[in-house]
């Protein structure tokens, strides 16, 4: 029995230290990812904050309030960076996160020479983004304009009736959770939605008439809500130029006297631990190794998870849809 109790005993103490020592591997695995994603992001940062390059900005996707990216601006504009080029390839999104969006781009072409490069895309609350610059370069092909809002909402009245489900509710007025979905959308709630959307709309308007200066002809012919090739932009005042990248630096160089010999270097906007795919398939190897599969399966999921996210868009639009056929 004694030696039973002494295996037992000595099994308990080498568990312990295994536990311990998984437990400081992991430790040393995430500080060492945590220490490598700062070392890059800075790096990236003072590389160019030193070298008074011309910063390259891309705002893609889906556009949605986000106070990390106002503050990236932020040092954007305090850092010393010559120039600013913006591409943009985003079919929009939110009215309210385009509109924060614009508001950050604006004050920082007040504080250094900006141009907006479309590449595939700058659509509705995308093109919101593009005005806060007063040169906009596209390619031939690219996709402009959307000029609109939209509110859209799903109305699952007839499915009800069909499985046989009703919703009650107490509300406190008429227009309270107007439209909710789970009834029909009554007259007066259609009107007050009606009400926002020509209000947000004539905002947009409002904008692209004053920072491309157009006349009320001019503008009677992009705001039906289409968007345009590059080339038929052109024509119509909604950008300035076709070309590339190539051609908007030129355009800082010979209209803001950017010296023609500095580099254009990425400055990342929001940088986050999912940007770094490298760092987190390190850490999911790593939790694997030490035998926390658990946790190395959550850490591989948070991209996607993240990825997702952009999915859940609420209130007013500025978003360009294509349509889609059976």
């Amino acid at each position: 029995m004694s030696l039973d109790s002494d295996v037992i005993v000595d099994r308990r103490r080498m568990r312990r230290k295994l536990t311990f020592w998984r437990v400081a591997a992991v430790l040393a695995a995430v500080a060492a990812v945590v220490v490598v994603g700062v070392v890059v992001t800075r790096s990236g940062s003072e590389a160019l904050s030193s070298s008074g390059a011309i910063a390259r900005i891309k705002i893609e996707g889906l556009i949605q309030s986000n106070n990390d990216r106002v503050e990236a601006l932020e040092r954007l504009e305090k850092s010393s960076a010559a120039a600013v080029v913006v591409h943009i390839n985003s079919p929009g999104g939110t009215t309210a996160g385009s509109e924060q969006l614009y508001d950050a781009l604006m004050r920082l072409k007040a504080k250094k020479p900006m141009v907006v490069v479309v590449e595939g895309l700058a659509a509705s609350g995308g093109y919101i983004a593009a005005l806060a610059s007063d040169h906009i370069v596209a390619q031939q092909s690219s996709l402009v304009g959307s000029i609109g809002v939209l509110f859209q909402f799903p109305n699952f009245t007839g499915l009800m009736k069909t499985v046989g489900v009703e919703v009650e509710q107490v509300k406190s007025s008429p227009l309270k959770a107007a439209p909710n979905g789970f009834e029909p959308t009554s007259p007066e709630a259609r009107a007050a939605l009606e009400s926002l959307v020509r209000d947000s709309y004539a905002w947009f308007r409002g904008l692209v008439q004053s920072r491309r200066a157009m006349d009320d002809a001019q503008l009677q012919k992009v705001v039906d809500g289409r968007v345009f090739t590059g080339r038929q932009a052109v024509d119509l005042k909604l950008i300035d130029q076709l070309g590339d990248e190539k051609a908007a630096v030129a355009w800082l160089v010979s209209e803001k006297k950017i010296k023609s010999d500095l580099p254009v270097r990425d400055f990342k906007l929001t940088p986050k631990f999912s940007d770094f795919t490298f760092l987190r398939a390190a850490a999911t190897i790593t939790l694997d190794a030490v035998g926390l599969g658990a946790i190395a399966r959550q850490v591989e999921q948070a991209g996607l998870a993240q990825a997702m996210d952009g999915f859940g868009l609420d209130g007013m639009l500025a978003l360009w849809r294509p349509a889609t056929t059976n």
